[in-house]
């Protein structure tokens, strides 16, 4: 039985946690190790487009989307009905096993999705770090190279590799060292920061890799075109596009991981498309499947089979549960237009922001794109990040009803990530409780 739709609307029956939550939250103390917290001081019940109803029945905000994943609203009804229909007839069996026709569907429609007109094929995985894993991997066989260039305040995921590719230490590295060797970080584009081009941030970048990595030992230049955990930052427009020219003149495969920003996010299907980049491999996850987990690289046939048969996959890769939902997800994206939904959402969200930073020096930059925004906190007396102001305006915010984000390599950035479904009203009401939260941060 489908939970009914739940009002669109804040509602705190109770102050936050409330007292189930509060029991839950013992029993979790008891039971899991104290790395697995949370942001929310409350645990989820249910879940409907721009509403999480929690377990003692208050009705949040939500502006996070479980970090960019329920683009398409959280128990989307296409995604559920399919999700439902799917487990009624197989579960599991494993592609490597059996193969099933859902893992080729969804193959088929990325290889159609992503940028570019060169024959592309796709393999799936479960997690975003184990896409971009496999994405070097194959780009390593492809190139017969070692070398992997990562950028300054990059996030590619938690383990050995994709952790060596994150550049924020804590929490994501501090003691799990020492990490993968033949990975190499260069200056990314940070406008705000450097105020480069993108052309000159780009010529710097690449120098570096020249004097210290040396062209002929790179197998792949990653990157997000936006960064997502570390700030969201947008780089200077040209940076994107002279990485690619570089990779194409050297040899080397340019793999785009679009796990955060892919998938309708920010706009359109891929965030790269913004500046006509076209990537040898491009990562998915997050949004892809409407909350299950799935993963996917696509990318240029010759590298996609580089490899032989055997070596990618794993036993839940592609299970046909998380592919009905992965084709449901995208169903609805077209069905609905959620790229020209989250263009809208993003222009206006854009214009309430900047007439914030207008009135509040502390506003240092606002930025983003479609349905992937942020707030740069800072000293405006010095222009530093200011990580103690954005925890104590994200912890009001979260108090006063608001399922709400943080991130930055300074950890003095607020993200903003709802659900492309959000009706305006409600999107609006949450911005207006993180403004408030925001004045009284004082």
């Amino acid at each position: 039985m489908s939970h009914p739709p739940l009002p669109q609307s804040l509602h705190l029956a109770t102050p936050l946690p409330g007292p189930r939550a509060q029991a839950l939250d013992e029993r979790a103390a008891a039971s899991l190790p104290r790395a697995l917290s949370a942001v929310t001081p409350t645990f989820a019940h249910a879940t409907d487009r721009g509403v999480l109803e929690d377990v003692d029945g208050n009705r949040l905000i939500d502006l996070a989307s479980g970090i960019a994943v329920t683009t398409v609203g959280g128990a989307a009804p296409r995604v559920a009905q399919a999700v439902a229909a799917q487990a009624r007839e197989l579960t599991h069996t494993s592609f490597t096993v059996t193969r099933y026709e859902g893992y080729v569907q969804v193959a088929e429609r990325l290889n159609a999705l992503a940028p570019g007109e060169l024959p592309r094929k796709t393999a799936l995985f479960n997690s975003g770090a184990e896409a971009v894993e496999n994405a070097v991997k194959l780009a390593r066989r492809h190139t017969g190279r070692p070398a992997v260039i990562c950028l300054d305040h990059a996030f590619h995921g938690r383990t050995l590799l994709t952790m060596s590719l994150t550049a924020k230490v804590s929490p994501y590295k501090d003691g799990f060292g020492p990490f993968a060797p033949e990975t190499y970080r260069v200056p990314g584009s940070y406008p705000f920061r450097d105020g480069l081009d993108g052309a000159t941030a780009a010529e710097r970048s690449l120098a570096q890799v020249d004097s210290q990595v040396g062209a002929d030992n790179v197998a792949a230049v990653v990157i997000e075109p936006i960064q997502g955990e570390g700030g969201f930052i947008v780089p200077a427009p040209g940076f994107l596009p002279a990485l690619q020219q570089w990779c194409h003149d050297h040899g080397a495969v340019l793999v785009v991981d679009e796990i955060q920003t892919g998938i309708a996010r920010t706009g359109a299907w891929f965030a790269c498309e913004d500046e006509g980049v076209v990537p040898d491999l491009v990562t998915t996850a997050k949004g892809l499947a409407g909350g299950m987990p799935l993963s996917a690289v696509t990318g240029r046939a010759d590298i996609m089979d580089a490899v032989g048969p055997g070596s990618l996959g794993g036993t839940y890769c592609g299970n046909p549960v998380a592919c009905a939902a992965a084709l449901a997800t995208l169903d609805t994206i077209e069905e609905e237009d959620l790229c020209s939904r989250a263009r809208a959402l993003g222009q206006t969200t854009l214009a309430t922001l900047r007439r914030w930073q207008a009135q509040d020096p502390r506003i240092g930059e606002v930025r983003g794109r479609g349905g992937m925004l942020a707030l740069e906190l800072v000293d405006p007396a010095t222009g530093r990040p200011d990580a103690a102001l954005t925890a104590r305006t994200a912890a009001t915010a979260r108090r006063n009803g608001l399922v709400l984000l943080t991130c930055g390599t300074d950890s003095n950035v607020i993200r903003l990530l709802p659900p492309l479904t959000i009706p305006d009203e409600l999107l609006a009401q949450g911005l207006d409780i993180l403004a408030d939260a925001l004045a009284g941060s004082r």
